[in-house]
């Protein structure tokens, strides 16, 4: 079966990872701590395997006022509490890089559907008709690449049941090297660009 192996690479891919990437951790560490008050990183409650609650690291690009539990692109105007830094690290989605650590520990995958906010019941609701509450979420996956934050629920739930039906090392691959191309055109971010 595919899983172990899958846990294996994110292991070894995500452990080598942050051993090359550690300099541009802190570098981006220290820039957003020099930009805006509050802490480097963001921690929020997700949806994991099974529909347990994990928490989920990322670079904190909002000002420390920002509305809690409220995806960006829910919110009325998002470009007024993201901050300088905060744009260019959505824009680039270098603010995700911390969530090497959910990997390393196990809660994430490097590919797998997006682990949905603990309140987007409507999605997570979704997914259980496809299965994809029944893998770990990624770091990205089918659907951030078919749409990102612009899919309606019931899409991006078809799409990470569709990941859930065909999910292979050579998939996986697939959806890796589409996501770099995804995130050099910035496509889908929302909020970043005012």
């Amino acid at each position: 079966m595919y899983i172990p192996i899958k846990r294996a690479t994110d292991l070894i891919l995500s452990l080598a990872g942050l051993a090359v990437l550690s300099p541009l951790l802190i570098l981006l560490a220290l820039l957003i701590k020099l930009e805006s008050r509050g802490p480097v990183f963001f921690s929020q409650k997700r949806i994991g395997i099974g529909k347990s609650h994990f928490a989920i690291y990322k670079f904190r690009t909002m000002r420390i006022d920002a509305p809690k539990d409220v995806p960006t692109h829910l919110l009325d105007n998002p470009a007024q509490f993201i901050t300088g830094m905060g744009r260019f690290l959505r824009r680039t989605s270098l603010d995700e890089l911390p969530q090497i650590f959910n990997i390393i520990k196990g809660d994430m995958s490097i590919v797998g559907p997006r682990p949905a906010l603990w309140n987007q019941y409507d999605l997570a609701a979704e997914r259980d008709l496809y299965g994809a509450n029944d893998i770990l979420p990624g770091l990205t996956g089918w659907a951030q690449i078919n749409g990102r934050d612009e899919l309606p629920i019931p899409e991006k739930a078809r799409l990470d049941g569709e990941y859930v039906r065909r999910m292979s090392f050579g998939f996986d691959c697939k959806i890796f090297v589409l996501t770099l191309a995804r995130v050099a055109a910035a496509d889908g971010v929302r909020g970043v660009n005012k």
